[in-house]
């Protein structure tokens, strides 16, 4: 089989790339270059696409023996993630970066460039499984084994198509260390690499930074749940819900207790605060459903809101293909539009959608 491994630089997708050349197949290494400024240098495990990871997975290339390509994908990141980012903050909204990523950048425009050059799967570094249901049953997505790397959840939302068409070789692995000690035995250089982590397109880790650099101020007044005004802010952009810390109140509440955020109204340029209580749901309605099958009513689920979030068992209550809502088992908080609802059936995802309302 012809398979297309991104190589982003470091060791997991340096020896996904080599297990599955290890496999048989014809593999050819390609780093996707997402980033404007190519002169950017890494800090640690902030940042991406430097010059330092083109040329780290330049050189895994050389050891495992494949070809090797540089792909600049910067204006669609730009376009279809950056930008996106920037819009659901500015409605108010809570978006997960990497789950567009991965649907737009990874499982969509790597994948429709693959295709059209005549490979037959993309392969990448990501933690989860691609398993067949039954003998020639059509594949399926599950969580790794290991559980604290697993990203079936920001996986979720590239569908069955493009799963049938991947390559997830890191899926078995149980523990990180595993994979440093293959990527030593190999001779991968990026063996000691430390991992990337929050939003790679945020260098220096500031979002609210980079919020208001990027949106402006669009001043506002922050209320309680009566209305009543308790002080200003500089944009609705800056809060998300659930956040506590950093709401810039003078006074505490009547009966001391903290405050949260937990209603935006970018339209008000009004930030809702109130108290714990108020952010819990009991039930939560999602659109642009992505199915890996059919969700009849009264299916039980287990429904998770965050990457590295519990999944709390929940039922069905509707569905009709392009929208689902579900009634939890029991009120999970801080629950915003624009975070990412991925449902499961044990370790299988069973569908993605984005998160609208709560109750």
């Amino acid at each position: 089989m012809k398979v297309l491994a991104a190589m982003s630089g470091g060791v997991d997708s340096a020896v996904a790339a080599a297990r599955a050349a290890e496999a048989g197949h014809e593999v050819v290494g390609v780093h996707m270059a997402l980033s404007k400024n190519r002169d950017q240098t890494r800090t640690g495990s902030r940042g991406c696409c430097t010059v330092e990871d083109a040329s780290d997975a330049r050189r895994a290339a050389d050891r495992i023996g494949i070809p090797y390509y540089v792909w600049d994908l910067s204006d669609d990141f730009h376009d279809l993630v950056v930008e996106d980012f920037l819009a659901e903050y500015a409605a108010g909204r809570t978006p997960n970066p990497c789950v567009r990523c991965n649907e737009r950048i990874k499982f969509a425009s790597l994948l429709e460039r693959a295709t059209l050059l005549g490979f037959d799967a993309v392969c990448t570094g990501h933690y989860a499984s691609i398993r067949a249901d039954g003998p020639g049953g059509a594949p399926s997505l599950h969580r790794s084994r290991n559980q604290a790397k697993d990203q079936s959840y920001v996986l979720a939302v590239m569908g069955p198509d493009a799963v049938g068409r991947s390559l997830f070789p890191l899926g078995e692995y149980e523990t990180k260390d595993e994979v440093r000690a293959e990527a030593r035995a190999r001779g991968l250089g990026v063996s000691t690499k430390p991992d990337s982590y929050d939003i790679c397109f945020i260098a220096d880790g500031d979002t609210r930074g980079f919020l208001e650099r990027s949106l402006g101020e669009v001043p506002g007044e922050v209320v309680d749940a009566d209305g009543a005004v308790l002080g200003t802010h500089h944009g609705t952009h800056g809060f998300t819900i659930g956040q506590r810390k950093g709401l810039g109140l003078e006074r505490p509440a009547a009966d001391g207790a903290p405050r949260y955020v937990v209603d935006l109204d970018p339209a008000s340029r009004r930030v809702v605060v109130g108290a714990a209580e108020l952010l819990s749901t009991r039930e939560l309605e999602a659109a642009d459903l992505i199915s890996f099958e059919d969700l009849p009513v009264g299916r039980s689920v287990r429904a998770q809101i965050r990457a590295h979030g519990e999944a709390t068992p929940a039922t069905v209550l509707e569905c009709d293909g392009r929208r689902v809502r579900v009634a939890l088992e029991r009120p999970i908080r801080g629950v915003a539009p624009g975070q990412t609802l991925v449902l499961y059936d044990g370790d299988r995802v069973l569908a993605a959608a984005t998160l609208e309302r709560r109750a």
